[in-house]
């Protein structure tokens, strides 16, 4: 891939409260290459139109739903992550067309791990679109075979469903209101606020909060987590740990290849955003 390729951005819409940016060009800092990195503002509607009007100077993309599963007909390649669940965050232009990846399944596993939890059997999962599938293929990485499901419309979990049968975990889809029982872990993948749904002090005490909205922070279930001194783990993990594969595929076009002073690269990714 050529060194001329030094731009990039993520794309979404609404996309200017992104703190990818800030992460991003914090990474190339500690890197020592001279890349732009952006947000711009782009529907479905639009992506296809954008993407072909890129000239050579283009390295990669970062996608906010819904243009991860929106993209996929552009690619020319795909990783086996992609097609597990169905969307890519990251797009590396090539000569030989547009390379789709997946790190959030990675983001969701390393963030845990970073968390001191590197191990999970049994996980309950708030809501049920794209975002659930990458943290159910994420706590399978972790040993979890046991997941269960709050869905606003069960309908549209028949998808974790299939996916948890490929993935060789068991997913029981729960009404919406239903009183959640024990877990391991509760994720939440929905926007902060109030859902209606029950966690008993024994769950919020017990069980490890990963709650991937990260603004506003903190969020309803973490406050009510941090009322029963339970462990909470912030969105923002997620959307750093994300970033940091992300980085690779940018820099190596691998995201399971290291960068050079990963550590260094990290620590300055966390402090262009970390504000809790």
């Amino acid at each position: 891939m050529s060194d001329a390729r030094s731009q990039l951005a993520v794309l979404g819409s609404p996309i200017s409260h992104s703190k990818s940016p800030a992460i991003q060009r914090a990474a190339y800092a500690v890197l020592g290459l001279d890349w732009q990195y952006e947000a711009i503002e782009i529907t479905g509607e639009t992506l296809g139109e954008f993407v072909a009007s890129r000239d050579g100077t283009w390295r990669g993309l970062s996608l906010t739903m819904p243009l991860k599963r929106d993209v996929l007909p552009l690619l020319a390649w795909r990783d086996a992550v992609v097609d597990l669940v169905g969307g890519a965050n990251t797009v590396l232009f090539t000569d030989d067309g547009l390379r789709g990846f997946n790190t959030d399944v990675y983001g969701v596993e390393r963030s845990f791990r970073e968390a001191g939890v590197p191990a999970l059997e049994s996980v309950h999962v708030i809501g049920a679109g794209a975002t659930a599938a990458s943290v159910l293929a994420g706590v399978a990485r972790l040993g979890a075979t046991a997941v269960t499901v709050s869905a606003r419309t069960p309908s549209k979990a028949e998808p974790l469903v299939a996916l948890g049968e490929a993935l060789g975990v068991s997913v029981a889809v729960l009404p919406w209101g239903a009183t959640v029982s024990a877990a391991d872990a509760v994720v939440s993948t929905l926007p902060g606020g109030e859902y209606g749904l029950e966690f008993p002090e024994a769950v919020r005490a017990a069980s490890v909060l990963f709650d991937v909205a990260y603004d506003p922070w903190p969020s309803a279930l973490a406050i009510q987590w941090a009322d029963a001194g339970g462990t909470v783990i912030p969105g923002i993990e997620l959307l750093l740990n994300q970033a940091v594969g992300q980085v690779r595929i940018f820099v190596a076009g691998d995201p399971d290849l290291p960068l050079s002073n990963e550590d260094a690269v990290v620590a300055a990714m966390r402090a262009s955003v970390w504000e809790y």
